[in-house]
């Protein structure tokens, strides 16, 4: 008998080494019945389906995990993706007036959900550039499909997600690439909801051993980028920039003065509110206190 997980992601090439562990039945040789559920809405939409029951593991984004789950949200960061930075791009309609990130002060950002990265990064940005940005300037859009119709219709000004799968939108003209903006802290998380951690802890250790062999299959595969390029829609050229600077973190030990100097940055940029101890964000066990 297999033992079932439920583990979500965004449907995007940095998720390409969990599908290809599932069809390979890296996960099944391990008596594990993985569903793997696409999560367009990102980051908040994980988190969400995270807090009602609905996911028991979930790829997301390190700052918006991170605020969540000071926020509430009963699950624990158990390792790091992706260790590298992840590159955002700032967009607006092919058509829009504002050129620069100057013209962006005090305009409407379309987000897929409050705490999401596309809300966070906004903050990162503003930070930055010396730019104002207020809670009202949000407009909630739930995905990138959303986003295309708020710009569309002048219903937001500007919008940030993940450069490289925004990159067919620039090259169509729909979207129009002002600047970019990357992450100060590795991009992507494990999260795993703490009851599931506290009665499945073996099952963990071998999804988490499954993941990181698969990243670093895919990480030391020369084909990827074609393979990325074929399954994802994005050009070749571009699946060799993004692989080129693409790290996974392969490993499930977190280092523990890393982990501080991230939540440091992150209350420095107010996306969280107080400094917590590690615990109260990471799965104890696999934080590494050696320095």
């Amino acid at each position: 008998m297999l033992n079932t997980a439920r583990i979500g992601g965004v449907p995007e090439h940095f998720n390409l080494a969990w599908h290809l562990a599932i069809e390979s039945g890296a996960f099944k040789k391990e008596g594990i019945d993985l569903i793997w559920k696409d999560i367009p809405g990102g980051t908040g939409a994980m988190c969400k389906a995270l807090r009602q029951d609905e996911l028991d593991i979930a790829v997301a984004l390190t700052e918006g995990m991170v605020s969540d789950i000071l926020n509430g949200n009963p699950s624990r960061i158990v390792q790091f993706y992706v260790n590298s930075p992840l590159t955002w791009g700032v967009y607006v309609n092919g058509n829009s007036p504002l050129q620069h990130i100057s013209d962006i002060d005090g305009k409407r950002y379309a987000i897929s959900r409050l705490k999401s990265g596309s809300h966070l990064m906004a903050y990162v940005l503003a930070n930055k550039h010396g730019l104002a940005v207020q809670e009202k300037d949000f407009v909630v859009v739930d995905n990138l499909e959303g986003a295309r119709v708020a710009l569309k219709h002048n219903k937001a000004d500007v919008f940030m997600w993940e450069k490289f799968t925004t990159k067919p939108l620039v090259d169509s003209s729909e979207f129009r690439k002002i600047g970019e903006c990357r992450t100060p802290w590795p991009c992507f998380v494990i999260a795993v909801r703490q009851d599931f951690i506290k009665a499945n802890e073996i099952l963990l250790h071998k999804i988490l051993s499954v993941i990181n062999l698969s990243c670093l299959l895919l990480q030391n595969n020369s084909a990827a980028p074609e393979l990325i390029a074929q399954r994802y829609g994005i050009k070749q050229a571009d699946a060799l920039l993004w692989f080129k600077d693409l790290e996974y973190a392969c490993q499930p030990e977190m280092n523990a003065m890393q982990l501080k100097k991230i939540l440091l940055q992150l209350h420095k940029l107010s996306i969280i509110s107080r400094l917590p101890e590690l615990n109260e964000i990471c799965y104890e066990k696999n934080i590494e206190m050696l320095i």
